[in-house]
């Protein structure tokens, strides 16, 4: 079994079943390009406001992976919850729902890009 920590990453803003065509494609690439025989396990870190849907493209890595070097292989996902930084403690946080208010000294929350991944992190060949 060979694991590649290489982190590849796809920002474009697409429907889950393409995104999911061009992951296969990315970890068949790899596979072969590794000398390796077929893909184990392809690592995705989903942020919840990624624009995507993580059991939408485990549906599809399920489908569109038939027939393919990623046939049986794991598609696990971690998903990342989205934080906000107080401007006043620079602390992050879970924001509430229609409060932006920092839970550690009362300040204002401002977005940040945590929760807005959209990547493989590993793929596993043999």
């Amino acid at each position: 079994m060979v694991v590649c920590n290489k982190v590849f990453r796809y920002n474009n803003r697409m429907h889950e079943l393409p995104i999911t065509q061009h992951i296969i494609e990315i970890a068949e690439n790899h596979c072969r390009d590794n000398g390796g025989g077929r893909v184990l396990k392809v690592n995705l870190v989903i942020g919840d406001y990624s624009g995507y849907v993580g059991e939408s493209v485990q549906m599809y890595f399920d489908v569109v992976s038939e027939g393919t070097l990623c046939e049986g292989a794991i598609c696990e996902i971690e998903h990342i919850e989205p934080k906000t930084r107080c401007v006043k403690c620079g602390k992050l946080f879970k924001r509430q729902l229609l409060s932006f208010e920092c839970p550690f000294c009362g300040g204002e929350g401002e977005p940040t890009d945590i929760g807005k991944e959209f990547y493989i992190d590993s793929i596993e060949i043999e």
